[in-house]
């Protein structure tokens, strides 16, 4: 893949990470970097985040989370899915 191709991953979190500010600092680190989707928490305990972007961005962007969130975060997975652009920002999900 191109490296200036935007990309979209899905990427999971599991640990203590509900009710600790991860989706917010998640929102907070997201607007140091040129990605866009959204942050939300899943009844399951995890945190979901869709990003797309730059793969460079989102790497940085989620080594960056992860150094911010590394005492809550027990795992995270990721997949990459084919980028819709169907978002302007990243928000916060309820």
């Amino acid at each position: 893949m191109n490296e200036c191709s935007s990309q979209r991953r899905e990427v999971f979190f599991t640990g203590n990470v509900q009710g600790v500010g991860f989706r917010y600092t998640a929102q907070r680190v997201a607007a140091g970097y040129a990605v866009t989707g959204f942050v939300r928490n899943l009844r399951d305990g995890r945190v979901q985040i869709v990003l797309e972007g730059q793969a460079q961005q989102i790497d940085s962007f989620l080594a960056s989370l992860q150094a911010r969130m590394r005492g809550y975060v027990r795992n995270m997975t990721a997949s990459e899915v084919a980028p819709t652009g169907e978002f302007s920002s990243f928000e916060i999900r309820f």
